[in-house]
């Protein structure tokens, strides 16, 4: 049974246990407002174990910790003692919005409940705080963009500007809590 629990600032580096890895053979775009599916052949990698890359674990720890540091909550998933989920809930996007900053599942762990359990969590804590809105910056495949919808995540009409400025190529969705 995965376990899901608040993870202390401290165990970040237990990240390093994700398998993110994936094949994604659908993917989108966004063209003049509207979501456009189209065939890829995109191949995931692991996190690189070495150097400080964009896909590097060294990378992921530097850019999460400081949204944990800063009131944002971590949250894991547990298979007894090994981490295969996690999400970072950051509380204070803008206005009323809150963000679903973060959110992993290990290859071998997905279509499971994981994701969903780990997002039930982020909604209770920004219905909570007070957040009339969830936004995410999702990877642009057909399996997060599909589940990020089976959520109750649309499209942003306006995409955050400095979520957007960071990764323009991501689907920006919000979802109205």
């Amino acid at each position: 049974m995965v376990e899901i629990r608040t993870m202390h600032e401290s165990e970040i580096g237990r990240v390093t246990g994700i398998d993110r890895t994936e094949h994604v053979t659908l993917g989108y775009q966004m063209r003049d407002g509207r979501l456009e599916s189209e065939t890829v052949d995109w191949r995931v990698p692991a996190w690189f174990a070495t150097g400080d890359g964009q896909h590097s674990l060294q990378k992921q720890i530097q850019d999460w910790r400081p949204l944990v540091a800063q009131g944002g909550t971590m949250f894991g998933a547990f298979d007894g003692e090994r981490l295969v989920g996690v999400c970072i809930y950051r509380p204070h996007l803008s206005g009323s919005t809150a963000q679903l900053a973060v959110l992993h599942v290990s290859n071998g762990h997905r279509r499971q409940g994981i994701a969903r359990r780990l997002v039930a969590e982020v909604d209770r804590l920004a219905r909570q705080d007070g957040a009339t809105d969830l936004y995410v910056s999702a990877t642009p495949s057909a399996s997060a963009v599909g589940f990020y919808r089976s959520q109750g995540f649309a499209l942003a009409g306006e995409p955050h500007p400095e979520l957007y400025a960071l990764e323009p190529e991501d689907i920006h969705m919000l979802k109205t809590l």
